[in-house]
């Protein structure tokens, strides 16, 4: 095998490729990248999980393949003098890289050992604008459960409607859900269920870009992601999601309208005294066109006051300061609305200007006497 191509789209190909190579496993082909040169250059990483390949446009002297380490070409590419950067191999796997005066030479790994990635036949392939998947993404990620006891809540359901997108994260104390309208003809409706560690990564792909398009194929086990050059491959995550419709209320006693920001420098300052050491809900109460905000730990008490439309009657309710932050954080709008039924129910979080592209729920903490 012997190609060129230049440094930076090489580089950018092999840390996109990275992403999906095994950091330890007892194979330890897993842990590499596989070069293939044919037509194109094609570098791909898999983990048995996820999997991820991305073509390049290349100068291929000679067809082949061989696996390299990935961290190792990484480090190697990341550091090479920019140019045209030429990787060769030979039948006893030996690679050889250069660029300018630098050269690597070094022993691969047989292309025979690399699993093959599983392939995607869909039959209901969806086709969204890539801005808007990053952004659907980048709203619901933080309520992805961390936590192996139900695999399931570590990744995300897309359900998908005739005309819309809806993606659902939930991990036992909050819930985040945004639904986008798709174009382009009735869908199948359908749902999955995809890892958080994917969607991770191809929110990192996806483009800002307003005429970028990605291609979702729903396989039975698997499910493909393609986006421009690179695909993404990944298992569905198996079992019972959260009837989130059931959990959501829809009426509600209180509504108070704050300003995102505002609420968000309050809270982060009555936290600072909250640590992993000494935790301690964030105190609401729901005053008219107030709401004042205490945190009593035993390093000392925190007060602070955030100014709110409309009047929650004097109510008292609690919550963890990040579970709340992180929801305010990713509303990415200037106005919300705290939506209220009792104190130990929960709270759901809106725009104020009546769309319904997302909702929060955030579960309430009890209050104790000295909080």
């Amino acid at each position: 095998m012997k190609f060129t191509c230049e440094k930076y789209i090489l580089q950018n190909a092999v840390g996109m490729a990275s992403r999906a190579a095994a950091g330890k496993s007892p194979i330890p082909a897993l842990e590499g990248l596989l070069i293939s040169a044919g037509a194109q250059v094609r570098i791909t990483g898999y983990d048995l999980k996820k999997g991820i390949y991305t073509n390049i446009e290349a100068d291929v002297q000679q067809p082949g393949e061989i696996v390299v380490g990935a961290r190792l070409f990484g480090e190697m590419i990341r550091r090479m003098p920019d140019g045209i950067v030429t990787v060769s191999s030979d039948s006893n796997n030996s690679v050889e890289v250069k660029c300018g005066k630098s050269e690597f030479n070094f022993i691969g790994i047989s292309p025979d050992d690399y699993p093959e990635l599983p392939t995607v036949d869909g039959k209901n392939n969806i086709t969204v604008p890539q801005k808007i998947l990053k952004s659907m993404i980048n709203q619901t990620i933080f309520a992805v459960s961390d936590s192996d006891v139900r695999p399931i809540y570590t990744g995300e359901l897309f359900e998908v409607g005739e005309d819309t997108l809806t993606i659902v994260a939930v991990d036992g104390y909050r819930l985040a859900k945004r639904t986008e309208k798709i174009e382009g003809g009735k869908l199948e409706e359908c749902t999955f269920v995809v890892p958080g560690s994917t969607l991770t990564d191809i929110e990192r792909i996806c483009t800002d870009e307003d005429d970028a398009m990605l291609e979702i194929a729903v396989g039975e086990k698997h499910i493909s992601f393609v986006i421009g050059s690179t695909v993404v491959v990944s298992r569905r995550l198996e079992g019972e999601f959260l009837n989130y419709r059931k959990s959501l209320p829809t009426e509600f006693r209180f509504t108070l309208g704050v300003d995102r920001a505002e609420l968000i420098r309050a809270i982060d300052r009555v936290s600072l005294i909250v640590s992993q050491k000494n935790s301690s809900p964030v105190r609401m109460t729901c005053n008219d066109s107030a709401i004042d905000l205490l945190c009593v730990t035993p390093i000392g008490k925190a007060e602070d006051v955030c100014t709110c439309e409309g009047d929650g009657a004097g109510m008292e309710i609690g919550f963890n300061d990040r579970y709340l932050t992180d929801a305010l954080k990713a509303a990415g709008v200037d106005k919300v609305n705290l939506n209220f039924n009792t104190s130990s129910s929960p709270c759901i979080i809106t725009s104020d200007d009546g769309t319904d592209n997302f909702t929060y729920m955030i579960l309430p903490v009890r209050l104790r006497a000295g909080d």
